[in-house]
């Protein structure tokens, strides 16, 4: 059985793995066990309630009970920017007309801006490649929308989601080659490292600010913009069912999309529900039956969350076999909170 908990302090080596495995791009997992040692120990504090809710980083650890092993984790950041700068581009438009000479021309700019600061966001989605397979990576992602659900009043009220951008199997990002590399010599895959390592502010603070336009850059690069990974497509169409959209701003090292709702507009926050549910011992789900919604226990600290089949759920009730009432961690008198796996 799959469960999602909070990560704990157990789970280091394979929060550490799976930065070595995650690749170029993913800023929130680097290769540092340091900082990772540092991101766990911030999340069991924010799941405890022992810090300020603006300083709050929840990362969830998927765990496959079978074999006792963490097979892949995601997060939700409670206020980005908090601690350093917090940069995108942002696509603007910009417009040069005479009507004395006849001209009127139309070109995009990149303009560098703070305007996401303070906002929450999505992040650090990775599922081991030998756990990718059935719903498990629905399940690490929408577990995150049960918990925005459940404790919004501890989110801002736009979240954003910034997507892995465009490199080939080296490292290589088109976008980062024609203009971060032309300003200081510093190949993409040690660049990310460095934002990685909480450094974004110091590499941002070498990039140009002022507005760029487009036409000068390289038609690979121009491609490039608002484009994610072949990796990450999966989940920006599971984010774009939710009601995520492209906001116009871009990551200004590989220029991956950032996209945006409102908590109160994503599909899963609005039509999760709260149920009743009682504990079937004769119940044992099927091998290989279909699994519907997933299902948390509505606590911060202990945090659970596991996968039910539609025929658990019937007319506002839950049917739970003792499996997965002990993964839930119930307490005697509790309900659960649901959503649809899929639309």
């Amino acid at each position: 059985m799959m469960v999602i908990r909070p990560i704990s302090d157990g789970d280091l080596s394979a929060l550490v793995g799976f930065a070595k495995g995650s690749g170029v791009g993913v800023t929130t997992l680097p290769d540092n066990p340091e900082l990772l040692e540092q991101k766990i120990f911030n999340s069991v504090r924010s799941f405890r309630r022992s810090q300020p809710k603006d300083r709050c980083n929840y990362v969830f650890a998927m765990e496959d009970t079978e074999r006792s092993a963490v097979v892949g984790v995601s997060a939700i950041d409670a206020n980005v920017g908090r601690e350093e700068v917090w940069y995108n581009y942002r696509i603007c438009k910009v417009v040069h007309a005479s009507r004395e000479i006849g001209v009127h021309t139309s070109n995009k700019m990149l303009y560098m801006t703070n305007d996401l600061t303070g906002v929450s966001e999505l992040c650090t989605l990775f599922l081991d490649e030998r756990a990718r397979h059935g719903n498990n990576g629905r399940l690490l992602s929408k577990c995150r929308m049960l918990f925005l659900a459940e404790f919004r009043e501890y989110f801002s009220e736009k979240i954003i989601a910034e997507m892995r951008g465009v490199s080939d199997q080296n490292g290589i990002s088109p976008f980062w080659e024609s203009l971060g590399k032309r300003f200081f010599q510093m190949d993409f895959s040690y660049a990310d490292y460095q934002v990685g390592s909480g450094n974004k502010e110091l590499v941002a603070e070498l990039m140009p600010k002022y507005p760029i336009y487009l036409f000068f850059l390289s038609p690979e690069a121009r491609e490039a913009i608002g484009q994610t990974h072949e990796y990450t497509r999966p989940a920006l169409a599971m984010l774009q069912k939710e009601g995520f959209h492209f906001n116009g701003y871009v990551d200004i090292f590989d220029a991956g999309p950032v996209m945006e709702s409102f908590v109160e507009d994503i599909r899963a926050v609005r039509e999760s529900r709260i149920v009743s549910y009682h504990i079937d011992d004769a119940y044992e789900p099927s091998l290989g039956e279909r699994t519907d919604f997933v299902a948390s226990n509505r606590s911060m600290e202990h945090f659970r969350a596991v996968l039910l089949s539609e025929s658990q759920v019937a007319s506002g009730h839950v049917r739970l076999s003792s499996k997965q009432a002990d993964a839930l961690r119930l307490e005697p008198v509790s309900d659960l909170r649901i959503i649809p796996l899929r639309y």
